[in-house]
């Protein structure tokens, strides 16, 4: 108990830290987590592989480019939906938890790059992140990517700084993680590469002798056996695709080939958009989405961090080589936006969450030391004032969308009102589709039947139509969805109004 208490004590900053970051993510999630086609999918597709025990080999579909991510995800969604009871705020609970380790991870990270004020200052800024906490309590396969992509880094700076092989299995696995939650985690290859390499450099060149080579030898074994570790995790997108006629590698082809609407082939047309980039990513995550804030931030912390490092004798550092990551990691993924020719979002920055937080951390510890009482005054003053700016934009603050309760409402509304017979459904709304409801009518064990137009035997007596539009743009029999138009003419027998939204059951006219 006494060694209990002297660690709270010695480390109080960091608790508070940590509680805090774990209220704005957990606190009414049930309310404020995001639910809707997406997260009804993999929910589904989850319970199938728990109730069904149907195996996963792929996981969620990208929205651009037709291609297919792993299934890691969805087997870190099983525990924690299986202990919820199929409830879908269970998979949202293991998101947040693994949120708030994040949080502990940057703390982590930035003391043993910077210091100890670096670690707090980075995990404070990124528990109290809007963006961050809105991707840290709904489920979805981007929202890992924060916490993996961070561990993919700080295993590899181990492996370089602490010669610690063993690393090198943390950081396939996280790898694997990071590839299976975006594509975008492609941007840390090259990264991980560099890094790579520069030890294998420095290894060759100060051994000579058979005994002096041991180390040498003990990174390539580690490096090949767990090379082999992320390829048994990405394997099951290898058998699907030998599966599918190589579906999953063809549209990657296509689109990593057809530069005029994803990629561009040149690396210097990303260098002009490479400032209003930076500025976005400091915006959404750093200020608040203020972006006259944020240029400030920017230049007061990005120049003066460069000019750091290139002033550092002794490179081999920690201090040295966190920055030299830092900036690895920023610029590598700074490119790969500019070269992006699509639009953008924020949970596209998932592997690059923590990068910001870190280098403002370092950039602190470094300079803080040195500023005169009225210096550290005025210093004291800015972080004051990105905390104010931070929390007074807390999504916490909006009301919450309950969009999970209405979906198991209106689902428990269709199944009344289908008197016990089978049913289709069909979603008319501006970015929204049906298997957020579908899950809660399959978990049910209603009598739902998904219309499919090649089989006449899939269409029944009675369609529901869940509008989510306001009613005067709701006009079901007309709707140009492909399950109404597969239901076939139609008239309304009755509408209600469940949360917002309305509901239409249609029958057909004789």
């Amino acid at each position: 108990m006494a060694k209990i208490i002297k660690y709270l004590k010695k480390n109080w900053i960091l608790i508070l830290i940590l509680l805090t970051g774990a209220f704005f993510r957990l606190y009414k999630i049930e309310s404020y987590m995001t639910f809707l086609g997406d997260e009804g999918r993999d929910a589904i597709i989850v319970r199938n592989l728990l109730v069904h025990f149907d195996p996963i080999l792929i996981g969620p579909g990208t929205s651009v480019g037709n291609m297919y991510l792993g299934p890691l995800y969805y087997y870190f969604m099983a525990p924690f939906l299986f202990l919820s009871n199929y409830s879908p705020v269970g998979p949202a609970i293991g998101v947040a938890l693994l949120g708030i380790v994040t949080i502990y991870l940057v703390f982590i990270v930035g003391k043993d790059w910077f210091g100890k004020t670096a670690g707090l200052i980075a995990a404070l800024f990124f528990a109290i992140s809007p963006t961050v906490i809105v991707y840290s309590h709904s489920s979805w396969n981007p929202n890992i990517m924060p916490f993996f992509s961070l561990l993919t880094i700080y295993a590899m700076w181990r492996v370089w700084k602490k010669n610690d092989y063993k690393f090198l299995y943390v950081m396939a696995i996280s790898y694997a993680f990071v590839l299976q939650s975006h594509y975008l985690g492609l941007l840390l290859a090259p990264v991980i590469g560099i890094i790579w390499i520069l030890k294998f450099l420095l290894l060759n060149t100060t051994t000579s002798t058979i005994t002096e080579k041991t180390p040498l030898i003990k990174f390539i074994k580690s490096s090949v056996f767990a090379a082999c570790v992320f390829l048994f995790l990405m394997s099951p997108l290898l058998i699907f695709d030998i599966r599918h006629n190589w579906m999953n590698y063809n549209a990657m082809k296509t689109f990593f080939t057809i530069r005029e609407s994803t990629f561009s082939i040149s690396p210097w047309s990303s260098f002009s958009k490479i400032p209003n980039i930076a500025i976005d990513i400091v915006s959404s995550l750093i200020t608040g989405k203020n972006r006259i804030l944020s240029q400030i931030v920017l230049a007061f912390v990005s120049i003066p961090s460069i000019l750091i490092l290139l002033g550092r004798k002794k490179l081999h550092s920690n201090e040295a080589s966190g920055f030299s990551i830092l900036f690895l990691w920023i610029i590598f993924g700074l490119i790969g936006f500019g070269l992006y020719k699509q639009p953008i979002y924020d949970h596209y920055y998932g592997f690059l969450f923590a990068a910001p937080f870190l280098l403002i951390g370092g950039f602190i510890q470094d300079v803080f030391e040195n500023l005169s009482r009225i210096g550290r005054y005025l210093f004291i003053l800015a972080l004051l004032l990105l905390f104010y700016i931070n929390i007074i934009n807390n999504p916490l603050r909006s009301s919450p969308n309950n969009q999970m309760k209405r979906a198991e409402n209106v689902a428990n509304k269709v199944i009344e009102e289908s008197k016990d017979q089978k049913f289709n459904i069909a979603v008319v709304a501006e970015q929204n589709y049906e298997d957020g409801y579908q899950y809660f009518l399959e978990k049910n064990n209603s009598k739902m039947i998904e219309i499919d137009a090649q089989f006449t035997e899939t269409v029944t007596d009675q369609l529901f139509v869940i509008c989510e539009k306001i009613k005067e743009q709701c006009d079901p029999t007309h709707s140009a969805k492909a399950e109404v138009a597969n239901f076939g003419w139609s008239k309304i027998e009755n509408e209600w109004n469940v949360d917002g939204v309305t509901i239409y059951k249609l029958i057909h006219t004789k």
